[in-house]
């Protein structure tokens, strides 16, 4: 996710005041010596001078985790699970950019499973097991240099265009299911930022994208015999994908045509999409065809709306907007961490019937509450 700020611009000015010579007709008078008057205290700057954190908790009624899924009575298969979401966000501005900076720690049902099951109710080992839900940290950082302030120029605010930036980032992951993996990426590109009415904004970022380094426990050699490293297994689990594209979007605007007594709305949204980065085994005896297949495909992660309730402006006045928000989303993320929703036997689809687990796709609504500090 990518964020914009406005630009502070702060200027102090001095000025020395003279005493006026008054000129006199007698040469005798004697002429008064200037007096240079004591500037004004010109207040520090902050380095920062936009802070913002907040805590948030949500409640996700039809989460997914791919090849999490249960096989119904009837035939069915339920590949969803409830979630439980607390995460902590940090937003600053200084002379340059911005940074922002996301941590969530995510709480599965028992659809969901920790190790040592691989499935609901199935242990590594084929036996019962009733196995907690999973609990999933995922952090990310994305960080702006804007042209505008790096050059001192205005020459990239043209029209609605705010400002261009150069927007570099990461992000991390750990889980504690059998899989055990542990993602991590880079990103690197550009963000055009964009006003829209009522204080808002729309950003776009095409970025260069590198998850280089995750890890994946069924691959791993010894789990299902020696194995040939690099053919049939990996040596440790770990691997590592090609280098990809990735754009990501965010906006945010207040509802500001509402009447004044109504003003505590506003909307917001994010979009993500990012490229296929090569086959998730690695491992050429282990890639198919088809139904079979391995490769990931095109990941989009969004949130096309959310519509926020300013609660403590409405009930505590306009300057404690935005201290205490409740909101409603909705959630849709395709292809869920690259995995091809129509293939990968075994995660997104049953292996033996190519039926789909729903568990590659995620289509939720779900809602929390923000709070500011």
């Amino acid at each position: 996710m990518t964020f914009r700020y406005r630009s502070i611009a702060t200027a102090a000015a001095l000025s020395l005041v003279s005493s006026v010579l008054i000129g006199v007709a007698n040469a005798a008078d004697p002429v008064p010596i200037p007096v240079k008057a004591k500037p004004n205290p010109v207040a520090d700057l902050p380095f920062f001078f936009v802070i913002d954190d907040r805590v948030s908790f949500s409640w996700m009624p039809k989460g997914t985790d791919p090849g999490m899924f249960t096989v119904k009575p009837g035939g069915g298969i339920e590949g969803t699970t409830a979630r439980q979401v607390y995460s902590f966000t940090h937003f600053d501005a200084w002379a340059y950019g911005t940074n922002f900076f996301n941590i969530m720690l995510l709480k599965s049902g028992h659809n969901d499973p920790a190790s040592p099951c691989v499935a609901p109710g199935v242990t590594i080992t084929g036996g019962f097991g009733n196995c907690a839900g999973e609990t999933d940290i995922y952090g990310l950082f994305r960080s702006t240099f804007g042209w505008n302030q790096i050059f001192n120029t205005k020459a990239f605010s043209i029209g609605p265009l705010h400002n261009i930036s150069f927007e570099v980032g990461m992000d991390g992951n750990l889980q504690n299911i059998f899989l055990a993996p542990t993602k991590r990426d880079v990103v690197a590109g550009l963000q055009f930022a964009f006003d829209l009415p009522y204080k808002g904004y729309f950003n776009v970022a095409p970025l260069a994208y590198w998850e280089f380094s995750n890890h994946y426990a069924f691959t791993q050699c010894g789990l299902f015999g020696p194995g040939i490293a690099g053919v049939t297994c990996n040596a440790d689990g770990n691997v590592n994908y090609n280098p990809t594209w990735a754009v990501e979007t965010n906006y945010y605007m207040d509802l500001g045509f509402l009447p004044e007594n109504m003003q505590f709305f506003s909307i917001s949204g994010r979009a993500g999409w990012y490229g296929p980065k090569g086959d998730f085994n690695n491992l050429p005896a282990l890639s198919g065809v088809g139904r079979f297949s391995t490769a990931s495909k095109i990941e989009f992660n969004s949130e096309p709306i959310r519509l926020t309730f300013d609660a403590s402006k409405a009930f505590v006045g306009p300057k404690y907007s935005h201290f205490v928000d409740l909101w409603v989303a909705y959630r849709y993320w395709q292809n869920k961490f690259g995995l091809d929703r129509n293939a990968m036997p075994g995660v997104c689809t049953i292996a033996a019937t190519g039926q789909s687990t729903n568990s590659c796709t995620e289509s939720t609504v779900y809602g929390g509450v923000t709070v500011k500090f």
